[in-house]
């Protein structure tokens, strides 16, 4: 999305929560941080005069979609939301499909289990109540081992089938957690565990309030043709 209104030479701006220490370097001015809540994200939309705004947040950052889309009502600016599709289940899918991480928590076995934990660094204490071995892929080490008993490795995506599935196995992994996220940059452990039979535990995305959605960034630009206009995104 980045790529495309940096070739387009429309002035916008590429807004990272902070969450990462070394986010990926984009071809459009960066600010990061967070906004301050609605009001804030409403009073930076007026002094900044942006005309629109993409919401290309993770399917799963649902307060800041919400958060986006009240101030943009405030402000009286027109929202567009960039989501990749979810995954869909094929043949030799043993999907479990649960609500949110409690849920995954809740259907994990009582008997020990090694199991793939791949949702990110933010929800991870509660799996403590299920004293399994986790395999933790993330973005950043962190300062301590975020569970009991777990291997905890340093990566960044997009990430390839034949990769995860020596990592599973090299693992001994028997399940997999993982957030339904969608997308190909993530989509090959899903694939892995299709290929070994694993069970998977799938975490639905949080539900939002109807919105103008598209999957493809040509689609945001598409609508972006409809207004033209001097001021930024």
């Amino acid at each position: 999305m980045a790529r495309l209104l940096a070739q387009a030479g429309r002035p916008a701006v590429f807004s990272y929560a902070g969450r990462t220490a070394a986010p990926v370097a984009q071809p459009l001015p960066i600010r990061v941080g967070g906004f301050g809540g609605v009001e804030g994200l409403t009073a930076y939309l007026r002094r900044e005069a942006i005309s629109h705004v993409i919401d290309a947040t993770h399917p799963f950052a649902a307060q800041m979609s919400r958060h986006a889309q009240t101030a943009c009502a405030l402000a009286g600016t027109p929202l567009i939301g960039l989501e990749r599709a979810a995954w869909a289940p094929q043949p030799g899918d043993a999907w479990r499909q649960v609500p949110d991480i409690q849920g995954a928590v809740d259907v994990l076995p009582e008997a020990p289990a090694r199991v793939f934990l791949a949702i990110g660094k933010l929800h991870l204490a509660p799996f403590a109540a299920k004293p399994h071995h986790y395999l933790l892929r993330l973005v950043d080490r962190p300062e301590a081992p975020p569970l009991p008993d777990c291997t905890v490795i340093v990566a960044r995506g997009p990430f390839d089938h034949a990769a995860d599935l020596a990592l599973m196995q090299a693992h001994g992994i028997t399940h997999l957690v993982a957030k339904n996220a969608g997308g190909a940059g993530a989509e090959a452990k899903i694939t892995a565990a299709r290929a070994l039979r694993l069970p998977v535990i799938l975490i639905e995305r949080p539900a939002l309030p109807g919105r103008h959605l598209v999957s493809t960034p040509e689609a945001v630009m598409a609508w972006l043709a409809h207004a033209e206009t001097e001021r930024g995104v």
